[in-house]
């Protein structure tokens, strides 16, 4: 248990939590929607730090990212707990907690992780994933600056689902983010993950202009978010925040927690993808072996990374970041500072 970043003191002991744009106001012995930070005595602290989930060293496919050093692997970790409550939620066994889960739980210290990560032999680094890292807050923060003073880089897998100074905060430690644009509709927020769209929109706004690399991810639910009239209103907005070289992952869903709808056919993935070629350069299929997720270059079509599942083998691109081919520069980190 530490004392949590980012909340101001009220009356009464009643404090304010300032890290996401739910400001919970909480009374003594209360916790926020998140179910990691509670008040004590009016002290806001964090129950999450240095309580893990899990620990993996996974593929940097994964996370999802494409373009940040293809084919790497990077330890990966994740605690409890979120700041949304999605019915749809993929991994709800973690991320949809009840208090005081986190006395049960051995705690980690940061030097132990970045310890870990730097042991195994072409690891790049850490990332901070599974459930909602911005509820690990401080603990993601401390072993951010740590790996980065090894030399390694950070990624952050995130709803974006913060408030705009502790991004700001954070932003000069991470090297890389995938953000899960749930959907562009402000009612599918209020509805199914009880948010708010806009502050998602400027988290990713902020990243897009910070030039630290980022890939969005698009979780197509069928009768939910999959009218082509909302993506027509996404695939315009990101192409104007993220450039026509945005890297977007559409991914199928599949039945988890509170939802039932029937997984989403194959088909409807091709749909959007078919609606957004020529406008977004970077697009990939997600949770489904029936769609290929090569890169191909956005100018000569020449195929620059071949994927099978999550094994990555670079085949066009060469040290300079351009393809091998025309010699257009493709967008992404793919050769190590």
């Amino acid at each position: 248990m530490q004392t949590a970043s980012y909340y101001i003191s009220l009356h009464d002991s009643t404090v304010q939590c300032q890290l996401c744009p739910h400001q919970c106001i909480l009374s003594p012995d209360q916790y926020g929607i998140c179910n990691t930070r509670v008040n004590r005595k009016g002290t806001l602290v964090t129950e999450s730090f240095g309580v893990l989930s899990g620990i993996s060293n996974d593929p940097i496919e994964k996370k999802p990212l494409y373009h940040f050093f293809p084919g790497k692997p990077i330890l990966s970790i994740g605690s409890f707990g979120c700041n949304l409550a999605c019915d749809f939620c993929q991994n709800c066994e973690i991320s949809q907690i009840t208090p005081r889960l986190f006395e049960h739980h051995p705690v980690r210290e940061p030097w132990d992780i970045v310890g870990k990560a730097i042991m195994h032999q072409g690891n790049i680094g850490l990332a901070y994933t599974y459930n909602e890292p911005s509820v690990y807050y401080e603990f993601m923060a401390r072993c951010a600056v740590q790996i980065k003073e090894h030399g390694r880089y950070n990624v952050v897998v995130t709803n974006g689902y913060i408030n705009q100074e502790p991004l700001e905060a954070l932003l000069p430690s991470i090297d890389a983010f995938n953000v899960d644009l749930k959907s562009f509709r402000e009612e599918f927020y209020r509805t199914r993950s009880r948010a708010k769209l806009r502050p998602v929109l400027d988290t990713i706004e902020r990243i897009a202009r910070s030039g630290v690399h980022l890939e969005l991810t698009f979780l197509i639910i069928p009768g939910m978010n999959d009218s082509p009239e909302e993506w027509e209103d996404m695939i315009r907005w990101i192409n104007a925040t993220c450039g026509q070289d945005a890297i977007l992952h559409v991914s199928r869903y599949f039945p988890r927690y509170k939802l039932r709808n029937p997984p989403t056919p194959v088909k409807t993935l091709q749909k959007f993808l078919d609606q957004a070629a020529g406008r977004i350069n970077y697009l990939y299929p997600g949770n489904t072996p029936l769609l290929e997720s090569h890169t191909y270059c956005p100018g000569c079509r020449s195929l620059l990374i071949e994927r099978n599942l999550y094994h990555s083998t670079i085949v066009g691109i060469g040290p300079d970041g351009c393809c091998t081919n025309c010699h257009a520069t493709i967008h992404g980190v793919f050769k190590e500072l």
